[in-house]
């Protein structure tokens, strides 16, 4: 029995449907951070977001490299239930000042084993790091996903703008310029309610004293006026 047109359309497009999600799939089982951009100079907190992108296997370690031209003078991982976390330091080969003080090493690579992240999981690794450089708009990790059967998944190609996704892109995080401050925005909003308030007591005060002028102008007229009367009334009483 022949197919019909409708069916072949419905049989072609549930195929070009499953190349797409196969497709997409594996594009979006890599290492990222969240959030994707802190702010240059400052502190965040960095989650490394791990998934488990085999169905046979599960993720026991994994390995990030923080990188050593551009060091941060503190990095503290959370704790994470299950894991164990190993922090690795490296002498620096330029000192970097912080506080006043000297310092001449720096966190290299942090390792986490002795958990599983399974199939269809992922599992986030926090990180707080600081102070972050004021002079670059990225920091690149390099990651290592290690498999129950040994086998490495090296997310260490850095991806570049205006070109394709690599295979297997290393986490980045963007820097922005910080913004303007809480205290410095407040402040800013203060003067200008100042300024609104200044203009607004000016204007009332005119308005005040116009009216008192013409509150003044006005009794002036009346009092004249009853003067002439006063004085008619009393020529008329003469008269007589």
């Amino acid at each position: 029995m022949r197919s019909t047109p409708r069916r072949r359309l419905a049989t072609v497009g549930a195929l070009a449907a499953t190349s797409v999600v196969l497709c997409a799939g594996p594009a979006l089982a890599h290492v990222s951070v969240d959030p994707e951009e802190a702010e240059q100079g400052g502190y965040s907190v960095v989650n490394f977001k791990v998934p488990n992108e085999r169905d046979d296997a599960a993720t026991t370690k994994v390995e990030v490299n923080l990188p050593a031209d551009q060091p941060l003078a503190s990095v503290m991982p959370q704790p994470v239930p299950g894991w164990d976390v190993k922090v690795t330091k490296s002498e620096l080969d330029k000192p970097i000042e912080m506080h006043g003080e000297k310092i001449d090493e720096a966190v290299t690579k942090i390792t986490w084993t002795g958990g599983k992240i399974g199939k269809g999981e992922f599992q986030q690794f926090p990180v707080s790091m600081g102070e972050l450089p004021k002079d670059a708009d990225q920091i690149v990790f390099k990651a290592l996903q290690t498999y129950e059967d040994d086998e490495v998944v090296r997310w260490i190609e850095e991806p570049k703008e205006g070109e394709p996704e690599p295979e297997n892109p290393a986490p980045v995080l963007k820097l922005a310029p910080a913004a303007a401050s809480g205290s410095d925005a407040k402040n800013g909003a203060s003067a200008e309610k100042t300024s609104a308030d200044g203009s607004a007591q000016a204007k009332d005060g005119g308005s005040g004293t116009d009216t008192t002028a013409r509150v003044l102008g006005v009794a002036g007229i009346l009092v004249g006026v009853a003067g002439v009367a006063f004085g008619v009334l009393a020529g008329r009483r003469r008269g007589a």
